[in-house]
């Protein structure tokens, strides 16, 4: 009896060890390419393994639920990476204690920046008071930044998408844009990475070096805190 040839695929399909396999197979692949490519910007892992999945989804007609139902492990790995981040930054702690101030001024600025130019451009360009609400909270991690969207009955699939945009095109531009305007100290760098491009952002920085992934990670994390007082101030006063 000849058999169905597309009844393993069927089957393979339906299993969630599949979509974990891809997901990881696709990073390692990129990541790959972007140590070839000497970590090139414009080679980032997180980028092509995004495009190359959701093509890889859109070409089998797999839905992003039963795709999530198998890569959900990866996303359970977010949290014990989060947390690990707090080994590097304990065992630079004379660095982070030494620039203390100047960092705590950078990271205000940064803040403000970032929430406020959004949310004048998005009214400059007549979009309604939701989607400003959806995208102010766009330079904080997506759990955060989601919860901030909820919090303002705005829409959190819109924030996770604007947050995902931002943390990519940070982590592209970063570099180029910092060699380009001379700043050279990684503490610098790497505390303007996480400010405004939040664990994509991060990751990049500990790529380039140790001491700007240490700033990135601090500055991501006190990012969070400061934006989530600071979106729902924006939308009662900036936002008509």
């Amino acid at each position: 009896m000849k058999e169905n040839p597309f009844s393993l695929w069927v089957y393979l399909s339906q299993s969630p060890l599949l979509w974990l396999t891809v997901t990881l197979l696709v990073y390692a692949i990129t990541d790959c390419v972007s140590l070839a490519k000497h970590r090139h910007p414009l080679a980032n892992p997180v980028l092509h393994a995004m495009w190359i999945i959701g093509s890889f989804l859109l070409a089998t007609g797999t839905s992003y639920t039963t795709y999530f139902a198998g890569a959900q492990f990866v996303h359970f790995l977010l949290g014990p990476a989060t947390v690990a981040l707090a080994v590097p930054l304990y065992e630079n702690r004379a660095l982070v204690i030494a620039a203390v101030v100047p960092m705590l001024v950078a990271l205000i600025a940064g803040s403000l920046t970032a929430v406020t130019s959004v949310v004048l451009l998005a009214e400059a360009a007549g979009l309604p008071r939701d989607v400003i609400l959806s995208l102010a909270p766009k330079s904080v991690t997506a759990g955060v930044a989601m919860g901030i969207s909820e919090m303002l009955h705005a829409d959190p699939s819109l924030t996770a998408v604007a947050v995902i945009l931002t943390g990519i095109i940070g982590a592209i531009i970063v570099t180029p844009l910092m060699n380009f305007v001379g700043i050279t100290d990684f503490r610098a760098r790497g505390l303007a990475a996480g400010v405004t491009a939040h664990g994509i952002g991060t990751a990049r920085a500990f790529q380039v070096d140790e001491i700007a992934g240490v700033f990135s990670s601090l500055g991501m994390s006190l990012n969070a805190l400061v934006t989530s007082f600071l979106v729902p101030l924006a939308a009662t006063t900036l936002i008509q």
